[in-house]
């Protein structure tokens, strides 16, 4: 075990050491430069920046790591829960406390393993050391129930609202009509106090019989939530089936229609009602056919890439894309695809304005955008 750890440690730092040449892109608002920070890293899922400008990632199969601005990568983080790592499941998203700095509080997302071979999402908790080595004690303070058989639609972002609480994306497990039953955690959002509770003030609290922890449900996949930087509302996106992945704003107690309704097709070809049939549900803001399968979101508020100010930035799966949403207030008003060549998993922005994302692969690599001067 010992001679694997190694040998997978010295791919990944002698990949880094061996980086692609930056190569430049053709945007709508000029050209721009893309960097190849770090390679080698096996499906990495989410990030997010440490004060000191490392990033942590997460690795699908269960490690976390630290990316250096100079592509330096760390051996893997100590105390990293153990995962479902098996189809879409695995270590997923990664957080800072609102009040790292003084808590050093790293919040994370995983497919947690059940009994036998079944498996939900989780949010765990852990205090990163000074050292950045390890996590220490860590907790979980949230478990989507039931734990179904699969490995498919595990979600999952994390977000912080304004006023501290967390909000955590989660998928309907490929069970479809369960997203509509409010007796689970299943293809909902779930709203949450930094311990685990559930606020008082949540939409489902008093009603019989549903979880207390739902925000709003009736999602299908959601692997992209931002806190929108004006209005402090929580925008979310979600992977429809054949078609029909949507841009939402998750009001809270609200239906959002999965699957009584979608812009997309069953993978049989069967017709799904569109979602004007039932103006009772939540409507979305923008949707893609054919699907783009989104995942990761992040709100552009930087001057680095002016012609970029006010927009949502989305990676793509299957569109292997950067996309970005020009908005008016809760209106979308255009779209850009910047290509990539690559599945991109999720998006984050530097506080020097620069973007940057990981893509979804074996050799996943950690990509820093910047306008080319």
């Amino acid at each position: 075990m010992i001679r694997i750890a190694a040998a997978t440690l010295l791919a990944i730092f002698v990949a880094s050491a061996a980086l692609a040449q930056p190569r430049t892109l053709s945007t709508q608002s000029g050209p721009v430069r893309v960097d190849v920070v770090a390679q080698g890293l096996q499906h990495p899922w989410g990030m997010a920046f440490l004060p000191d400008g490392r990033l942590l990632v997460t690795e699908r199969p269960g490690r976390l790591r630290t990316v250096a601005q100079d592509g330096a990568v760390s051996q893997p983080i100590g105390g990293v829960p153990r995962v479902f790592a098996r189809g879409q499941g695995g270590l997923l998203d990664v957080a800072l406390s609102p009040e790292f700095a003084s808590d050093r509080l790293v919040y994370l997302t995983f497919a947690e393993p059940g009994s036998g071979t079944s498996a939900g999402t989780a949010l765990a908790r852990g205090r990163l050391n000074d050292a950045a080595t390890a996590l220490e004690d860590v907790r979980v303070l949230f478990r989507q129930e039931p734990k179904l058989e699969g490995g498919n639609h595990f979600g999952s972002r994390i977000a912080f609202a304004r006023d501290g609480r967390i909000f955590v994306t989660l998928g309907e497990r490929f069970t479809f009509e369960r997203a509509q039953d409010t007796s689970t955690h299943l293809g909902a959002v779930v709203r949450i106090e930094r311990d685990g509770s559930v606020p008082k003030d949540n939409p489902f609290v008093d009603r019989p019989g549903a979880r207390p922890e739902i925000w709003s449900y009736g999602h299908r996949n959601v692997q992209g939530a931002a806190i929108h930087p004006e209005t402090g509302a929580l925008w979310t996106h979600e992977m429809g089936p054949m078609g029909g992945d949507e841009v939402n704003i998750a009001l809270p107690g609200r239906n959002y229609g999965w699957p009584l309704v979608s812009w997309g097709k069953h993978y049989d070809g069967r017709a799904i009602p569109s979602p004007a049939t039932r103006p009772d549900l939540a409507a979305s803001l923008h949707h893609w056919t054919p699907s783009i399968a989104p995942s990761g979101m992040a709100f552009y508020v930087a001057d680095l890439f002016p012609g970029w100010r006010g927009s949502l930035l989305a990676g793509a799966l299957a569109g292997q894309a950067l996309v970005r949403l020009t908005l008016d207030g809760e209106r979308v008003t255009g779209e850009e695809r910047i290509a990539m060549g690559a599945r991109i998993r999720d998006v984050a922005v530097a506080s020097d304005g620069a973007v940057w994302l990981v893509t979804d692969e074996n050799n996943g690599r950690v990509l820093r955008l910047t306008p080319q001067k």
